[in-house]
C-alpha cells in the first residue's frame, strides 16, 4: 500500500524542506479523476475534508467555484500591481490567494503564492530576510506569476473534471493513443 506525504503545517512546505510531515494513506479515486493525475496538484487529505462536509447543496463544489472566481479577481489584480510595478501590492495577493490555495489543498498554487509573498517583500524565494533589489524582485515575481497561472490552470482543469464541469482533455488523450 502506497503512503503519501503531507505537511499540515501552514509553511507552505514543499516536502523538500524540513518540517514535520505526516503520514496520510490514500483513499480511492475520487468521482471521474484518476488520484494519480492529482498527486502533487492537490492534497486529498485537505481536499477530503471538504468533501466529508458535502451534502445535497454541494457545499465542496461551491468553495471550489467560489475559489476560481477569487483566483481569477486575483490573478487581474497581480497583473495591475506588476504593471505599477507594487511589490507590496503584490505581496498582499500572494498572501491572500496562498490561504485560499490552502484551504483546499491546491498545493502548487499555494507554494508559488507563498514565494510572491516574499518576493514582494524583497526577500528570496525562501522568506529570509535577506533583501533583493526591487529589479531582482521584479524579474522573479514575472517568471513566477506565468508559472503560478499554469499551476492555477492545472488545478483549475483537474477539480472542473472531477466536479464533471469538463472532460478530462489529457485522459481522452491517452484513450485515443492506447486505441490506435
Amino acid at each position: 500500500m502506497a503512503v503519501e506525504l503531507r505537511d499540515d503545517s501552514d509553511n507552505g512546505s514543499d516536502y523538500s524542506r524540513p518540517g514535520s510531515p505526516s503520514l496520510s494513506l490514500p483513499t480511492p479515486p475520487l468521482s471521474g479523476t484518476s488520484r494519480s493525475k492529482g498527486l502533487g496538484i492537490v492534497d486529498h487529505a485537505t481536499f477530503d475534508q471538504l468533501l466529508d462536509m458535502d451534502d445535497e447543496d454541494e457545499f465542496s463544489k461551491n468553495l471550489v467555484l467560489n475559489y476560481f472566481e477569487q483566483a481569477e479577481r486575483a490573478f487581474g489584480d497581480m497583473d495591475e500591481a506588476m504593471s505599477a510595478s507594487d511589490l507590496l501590492a503584490l505581496s498582499r495577493l500572494g498572501h491572500f490567494l496562498k490561504g485560499s490555495s490552502a484551504q483546499l489543498g491546491v498545493l502548487k498554487v499555494k507554494a508559488s503564492c507563498e514565494k510572491l509573498q516574499y518576493y514582494g517583500q524583497r526577500m528570496d524565494a525562501a522568506g529570509q530576510h535577506s533583501l533583493i533589489s526591487n529589479e531582482e524582485a521584479e524579474k522573479q515575481i514575472r517568471v513566477l506569476l506565468t508559472q503560478m497561472r499554469h499551476e492555477y490552470d492545472e488545478a483549475e482543469n483537474y477539480l472542473r473534471v472531477f466536479y464533471g464541469e469538463q472532460e478530462d482533455e489529457e485522459g481522452d488523450e491517452e484513450d485515443q493513443r492506447q486505441q490506435q
